[in-house]
């Protein structure tokens, strides 16, 4: 079998891509010390552990060595201002380790868990694709301009020899009972908040996405970039869907650009004031507030997926059927 490494093994979407690789590959992955390994379950008994920061070049050319596939979705994601220089050293000056790491090795496959946020937006655009160029623009957040550095490093790596496949998700839906970020997007609806934002959001159920990133990585087309999303809804419908399945009164007020506004200051005042921080910026924000959909149409057309609806995604969310 393949042996294949898993940064950011622990978290959301590393964990369940570990499981999608059980029985296909013997499986490493690094973690902070101290990290829980609970997304894992028993599965992480069965990992080679590799301990470190994703800073540390020497831990992870250790953790590279042997390795048929490195799998980099170790990062971090906020949209707080405040964590801007945290979110360029573990993303892009991360990934740059881990790219030198591997070089160091003599290069190798390197497949890079990106975002859909590290391909920009612009004011008016509605609909991007894998040939979108960045654009600088009061649209992107500082995770969006980390996530995009970070790929500028994977691509400086294919440049020096190593073969790469980014993939791009959007919103990952998990369960509910997960803990993660999007658990964050069902207890809006769960805590019945009014307010829904006026734009769309993109998503994919996170069974889908590790499917077709699997699926792609086993393709062996190298060198290239993939939108993993299913599609955009307005917020009004996904919420509603959403309150729906899960019995809640769905938001019902659309969110104005004036009270939008004065959300952003508000938690301002209040991060200058309490000990517990909103990751909420000026930039997320408007990006709630504007319409844009992901193009897709590629990872459509090399796999022939077919994706989970909504309503399945809501009800598995809310069950307690496991990750298949």
């Amino acid at each position: 079998m393949k042996k294949i490494l898993i940064t950011g093994i622990t978290g959301l979407l590393g964990s369940y891509l570990a499981k999608g690789l059980v029985g296909k590959a013997v499986i490493s992955g690094t973690k902070r010390t101290g990290s829980s390994t609970s997304l894992l379950g028993n599965l992480a008994n069965d990992i080679a552990w590799f301990e470190g920061e994703i800073t540390d070049v020497e831990m992870l050319a250790e953790a590279c060595k042997g390795q048929d596939l490195v799998v980099h979705a170790a990062g971090l994601v906020s949209f707080d201002d405040s964590q801007k220089e945290a979110l360029l050293k573990t993303n892009a000056y991360g990934t740059a380790c881990l790219v030198d790491a591997m070089l160091s090795l003599g290069a190798g496959k390197l497949v890079f868990i990106s975002s859909v946020a590290a391909l920009g937006r612009q004011e008016n655009q509605l609909s991007i694709s894998e040939e979108q160029k960045w654009i600088n623009s009061e649209l992107n957040t500082p995770y969006a301009i980390s996530k995009h550095l970070a790929e500028l490093e994977v691509w400086r790596g294919a440049q020096e020899g190593l073969e790469v496949m980014v993939f791009n998700p959007s919103v990952l839906l998990g369960k509910i009972s997960d803990e993660r970020s999007s658990s964050q997007i069902y207890r809006y609806v769960l805590e019945g908040n009014r307010y829904y934002p006026k734009g769309n959001v993109n998503y994919i159920d996170i069974r889908d996405a590790v499917h077709i990133m699997l699926r792609l990585m086993e393709s062996g087309r190298w060198n290239e970039r993939y939108i993993v999303s299913n599609e955009s809804l307005s917020y009004r419908e996904f919420f509603a869907e959403m309150a729906r399945v899960f019995q809640k009164n769905p938001p019902s007020l659309p969110l104005s650009d004036w009270l939008a506004g004065w959300v952003v200051r508000w938690s301002r005042l209040h991060n200058l004031f309490s000990r517990t921080k909103l990751a909420i910026s000026r930039q997320s924000v408007r990006a709630a507030q504007t319409r844009v959909g992901y193009d897709s149409s590629k990872v459509r057309a090399e796999t022939g997926f077919v994706f989970t609806p909504l309503q399945e995604t809501f009800q598995w969310a809310l069950s307690e059927q496991d990750q298949t």
